[in-house]
């Protein structure tokens, strides 16, 4: 437990959400691992697959989507490329950030694995509370916007 002595109610109930979205996130990273195994990939994998599964994008613009830094999700492309599941393209509007793209192979891993997840979700979503999971998202998305103002202006003050 965070020593919370210095802090008003409303910031130790903040720091205590941060702590417990950690710990669902570990638990969140784990499960999804399970899911995407089969299908030959890790949570992360099946993360980047996603987001290029709507359309190509640079390596950037997935790592700002994905909130991970572009060193990390180069790493989990180049893994990705040499088993066959993306490949890269030319960008148009870039002459040196090339477009990820999935491959017919990667397409198929990314459908095995979203059926997969459905089943999951679809059974652990009959044991919650709907109305308190969507009152939690709701909150979580205000955390989520309030940090992203926060990072926005100490990237200004740096």
């Amino acid at each position: 437990m965070l020593s919370m002595s210095k802090l008003t109610p409303d910031a130790t109930t903040l720091s205590e959400l941060m702590i417990e979205v950690f710990r669902v996130n570990g638990l969140a990273l784990a499960a999804g691992d399970r899911l995407s195994r089969p299908a030959g990939l890790t949570s992360s994998r099946w993360q980047v697959l996603g987001v290029i599964d709507h359309g190509p994008e640079s390596v950037a613009t997935v790592a700002r989507t994905m909130g991970l830094t572009r060193q990390t999700v180069r790493i989990i492309a180049a893994a990705l490329e040499r088993e066959g599941f993306v490949a890269y393209e030319e960008n148009p509007h870039h002459r040196t950030a090339k477009l990820l793209v999935l491959t017919e192979a990667g397409r198929k891993a990314l459908r095995r694995v979203e059926a997969r997840h459905a089943g999951w979700a679809k059974a652990l979503a009959k044991c919650l509370d709907h109305e308190r999971l969507r009152v939690t998202l709701e909150g979580l998305r205000q955390v989520g916007d309030a940090l992203e103002r926060d990072a926005s202006r100490a990237s200004r003050k740096a």
